[in-house]
């Protein structure tokens, strides 16, 4: 194989770097600059900015606008968020690979990238253990009562209650990904019943063998089961066509009285209108919301106000070691992709993650 062009179009430490060059010497490397990330984040086509910089903009601009494109132009393996320019097949006509940092390809589901036939691969894996610790810290947050002993606190009131145990719970996992898994593995170790809904699965099954922490396997059709069994729903599922909307009206309905949620999908995956109502009703008893339909949070949203609810702000996936881990998984794939092996987290298109 001849050299291979990779760009590298976020910031990155020295060290996390020289790992990606460590892979083989075949590979070339370029790393965007800061001037040039905020051209490539735009939010616009690259071209049409270029003709409106090159007929009379900052020179520094202009010439960092070029830079990029001849960069660009030259790549064949793009590493990068998916936040991409809106005419990357255009700009990257040598581009084979491109590797994102996210999970999820929602941002990517309307552009011309998964159509343009270039090869998508995801972090999906490396946001098991935070957003699964993250998981059961908002169950037991809600069992131990946590959003009301901060109110108290904040009120300087002693109001004593009674805490619950998530021993002898049923948990519901919608989505049985890597997240769904770590999230079954950690419920199990609390003693707590473990059901998850996969899109995969034709059939219930008990103790499926890719995730024997799941004492019940259901396919996407008994999600209503799984909802009205489960004193905590855990929605862990990529948003895509079929996701959207997926926990509306009914199935809030369907949820038993007194359940809690907890969303670290995509806010677009629920109704929140309906939550909400269901949240205000008491029907449920609480939620822990990570994610939001429109983000940031609306300063108007009921949801700011509403009793046993925690909000966060998009930030279960977070830890000091995101990048370590999504570089790790870049340079396998790397190897994978010099060797000719099948890459790691490629995307259907068809099927949106």
């Amino acid at each position: 194989m001849a050299a291979v062009n990779v760009v590298i179009a976020l910031g990155i430490a020295p060290e996390l770097l020289e790992r990606i060059r460590a892979v083989d010497e075949r590979l070339h490397v370029a790393v965007l600059s800061r001037a040039e990330r905020q051209l490539y984040r735009g939010g616009r086509p690259l071209w049409v900015g270029y003709q409106e910089r090159a007929d009379g903009a900052d020179q520094d601009e202009a010439a960092a606008h070029a830079s990029l494109l001849a960069t660009l132009s030259e790549a064949e393996v793009l590493l990068t968020t998916p936040i991409v320019p809106p005419d990357l097949p255009e700009l990257a006509p040598r581009l084979r690979w491109l590797q994102l940092t996210s999970a999820g390809v929602d941002r990517l589901l309307d552009g011309p990238v998964l159509r343009s036939g270039i090869t998508v691969t995801t972090a999906s894996g490396i946001h098991a253990i935070p957003i699964g610790e993250y998981v059961l810290g908002a169950m037991l947050a809600l069992a131990k009562g946590f959003p009301q002993a901060m109110a108290a606190q904040r009120e300087r009131a002693w109001r004593p209650y009674l805490p619950e145990e998530l021993h002898g719970k049923t948990v519901g996992i919608v989505g049985l990904g890597a997240i769904g898994r770590e999230v079954a593995r950690l419920a199990r170790a609390f003693g707590m019943r473990v059901l998850a809904c996969r899109r995969s699965c034709r059939q219930p099954q008990e103790r499926p063998p890719e995730a024997p922490e799941v004492d019940l396997l259901l396919p996407a059709a008994d999600l209503p089961r799984l909802l009205a069994e489960a004193d905590y729903v855990v929605l862990a599922v990529p948003l895509t066509p079929e996701t959207r909307g997926l926990i509306g009206r009914d199935e809030l309905a369907a949820m038993k009285e007194g359940a809690r949620l907890v969303n670290v999908a995509r806010g677009a995956v629920v109704d929140e209108e309906a939550l909400v109502e269901a949240l205000r009703s008491g029907h449920l008893a609480g939620a822990v919301l990570d994610v939001f339909q429109h983000e940031p949070l609306p300063a108007d949203s009921e949801l700011w106000d509403l009793p046993g609810v925690l909000l966060t702000p998009h930030v279960s996936g977070g830890t000091p070691r995101y990048m370590e881990r999504a570089i790790e998984l870049f340079c396998d794939n790397l190897r994978r992709y010099l060797s000719g092996q099948p890459l790691r987290n490629v995307v259907d298109p068809q099927r949106g993650y």
